[in-house]
C-alpha cells in the first residue's frame, strides 16, 4: 500500500510563497496605506498645486480653468502676500525657539534627575495637555490674555499688563500647543546620553555651561531638529489660534482660509507657500540625523 500526499491547496501555496519571498510579503503588507498615502496626501496635494494654476471669474466667482500664472504673480509681486509669507515663517521659527529654551529644563529633569519611578508619570503629565481639545486650550487662553484677564491680574501687583491679542500671543499660545512635540524628543535624547560622558566631562574640568556645550547639545541636537519638525511645521500651517488670540494679524493659514470661498485658485497658490517652505525645512534638518530620531 502506497501512501499519498495531498496536495497543497492554494491558500497553503500562497503561504510557501509568502514565506520563501520576505520582500513580497512586505510590499502586499504596504500597499494597501501606500496607496492611501498616495491618493489621499500626495493626490490631494497635485490637485493644489494644478488648481493654482487656474483663475476665478472676477464675476461671477467661479472656477475658470485656465492655466496662467497670474497667482504666484500676485504671491511675490503683493507685499501684504510676502508679508504675511515672512510673518508666518517667523512666528513658526519664534514658536520652535521658544519651545527648545522651555523644553530643555523640564526634558533634563525628567530623564537625568527625577526617580526612575516617577518619570514615566512625568512624561505622561507631559503628554496630558495633548489629551484635550485643541480649541478648549485655545480659548482658556484668550480668556487669559484677555484685558482684565487672569494674566493682567497676576502682573498687575507688579504694575504691568499682559500682552492682551495679537502676534505676541499667537506666539505664546502656539508654544504652549506644540512644547510636548519639543519635550519628549529631546526626552529620548537625553535617556540615551551615556552617564559616563558627563562624568568624564566633570573629571576634565569642566564647568556645566561647558559640559552644556561641547557634550550635551552636539549630541542632542538631531533630537532637537526631530522636535521642531514638528512645532516648526504646526506652527506654520495653523490658522485658528490666531483666529482666537491674534487680534487683527494675519497669518498664512487663516488668508487662506478666507480665500478658500472667495478665490480657490489663489488660497491654493498661497496652500503651496507652506508646503513649500517645509520641504525646505525638512531637508535642512535631514543633515542633522533628525529624521532618524523621529
Amino acid at each position: 500500500m502506497t501512501n499519498t500526499v495531498p496536495a497543497a491547496g492554494p491558500v497553503r501555496r500562497l503561504a510557501g510563497t509568502l514565506h520563501s519571498h520576505p520582500r513580497l510579503q512586505l510590499s502586499l503588507l504596504l500597499s494597501a496605506p501606500l496607496t492611501w498615502l498616495v491618493l489621499a496626501y500626495i493626490g490631494s496635494l497635485a490637485a493644489l498645486f494644478m488648481s493654482a494654476f487656474w483663475m476665478t471669474d472676477s464675476f461671477t466667482s467661479n472656477v475658470v480653468k485656465v492655466w496662467n500664472t497670474d497667482n504666484f504673480t500676485a504671491l511675490f509681486t503683493t507685499d501684504v502676500y510676502r508679508q504675511v509669507a515672512l510673518r508666518s515663517v517667523g512666528v513658526a521659527l519664534a514658536v520652535t525657539a521658544l519651545c527648545a529654551v522651555i523644553a530643555f529644563p523640564i526634558a533634563f529633569y525628567t530623564a537625568r534627575i527625577a526617580r526612575p519611578k516617577w518619570r514615566p508619570l512625568l512624561v505622561v503629565a507631559i503628554l496630558t495637555p495633548l489629551w484635550a481639545s485643541y480649541l478648549v486650550k485655545a480659548y482658556a487662553w484668550r480668556l487669559i490674555l484677555a484685558e482684565g484677564g487672569l494674566l493682567d491680574w497676576a502682573l498687575a501687583p507688579f504694575g504691568l499688563e499682559g500682552p492682551g491679542y495679537g502676534l505676541t500671543a499667537t506666539v505664546l499660545v502656539l508654544t504652549y500647543l506644540w512644547l510636548p512635540y519639543m519635550i519628549l524628543p529631546i526626552h529620548a535624547g537625553l535617556e540615551q546620553l551615556p552617564a559616563n560622558l558627563l562624568d568624564a566631562s566633570a573629571d576634565l574640568g569642566a564647568r556645566t555651561g561647558r559640559t552644556f556645550r561641547s557634550v550635551v547639545l552636539p549630541m542632542l541636537l538631531p533630537s532637537v531638529a526631530a522636535g521642531s519638525v514638528f512645532t516648526f511645521s504646526l506652527s506654520l500651517g495653523d490658522y485658528i489660534a490666531v483666529q482666537i488670540v491674534g487680534g487683527k494679524t494675519q497669518l498664512i493659514g487663516n488668508v487662506i482660509y478666507s480665500n478658500i470661498t472667495l478665490d480657490l485658485p489663489l488660497a491654493a497658490a498661497l496652500g503651496t507657500v507652506p508646503v513649500v517652505v517645509i520641504v525646505l525645512y525638512l531637508l535642512a534638518v535631514r543633515r542633522t540625523g533628525a529624521l532618524s530620531s523621529l
